[in-house]
């Protein structure tokens, strides 16, 4: 081999040597997150307005979501369960709680993500970061099946709201609902809590 070629084959190699070196520090820094997607999990529970049909629902459910941060786009997937108290002589009875107990899954997919708060719920005290996403559901089931209040295919809408404050950075998650799932869940907003985040989307884990 003439001296040429021995010094090519040298500079190939010592490039070679400082991309997989510089891919290995980043695979590294990112953890399990190399692939770019942050996944999120979390609890609902809350209640629906008394003047839904069978109201007011006490609804309690868990949730995850799955954002892939380079494409913009998240998949989102709740199950719940809900049930009403009684009633005693045409009034509501505590005494009488899990009445018509019932179950909802819940998914959407595909969702582009909003980098912003703008149109989200608001908290006391604040929540001051976060993102949103909305879109048509791609499901929702009453006990495993067709859910009686929605349309086929499904046409209800859904807003997601993932937000928190200085000491946790995703702490809150609302859900909006607009279209047929009203009659049964309400239109004002659901809450929950972020129990465990893979990452930060925006790039500050």
């Amino acid at each position: 081999m003439n001296n040429k070629s021995l010094s090519w084959a040298v500079r190939v190699f010592s490039v070679l040597v400082l991309l997989s070196t510089a891919a290995a520090l980043a695979q590294e820094r990112r953890g399990a997150n190399f692939s770019g997607v942050t996944s999120f999990t979390g609890l609902i529970n809350d209640y629906s307005p008394a003047n839904v049909k069978g109201g007011p629902w006490e609804m309690h459910g868990q949730w995850s979501l799955d954002l892939q941060r380079w494409w913009g786009v998240a998949d989102f997937s709740a199950d719940m369960t809900m049930s009403d108290d009684g009633t005693t002589a045409g009034v509501l009875d505590a005494t009488k709680g899990g009445q018509s107990a019932h179950t909802h899954h819940i998914k959407l997919t595909n969702a582009a993500v909003i980098w912003n708060m703008d149109g989200c719920p608001t908290f006391s005290p604040a929540t001051t970061m976060g993102f949103q996403f909305s879109g048509t559901v791609s499901l929702i089931t009453g006990n495993g099946g067709p859910a009686p209040f929605e349309t086929d295919p499904p046409s209800s809408t859904l807003q997601v709201c993932v937000t928190g404050g200085a000491d946790v950075s995703y702490s809150n998650i609302t859900l909006v609902f607009a279209g047929p799932a009203t009659t049964h869940f309400g239109p004002q907003a659901i809450h929950g809590v972020v129990r465990n985040a893979s990452a930060d989307p925006f790039g500050r884990d």
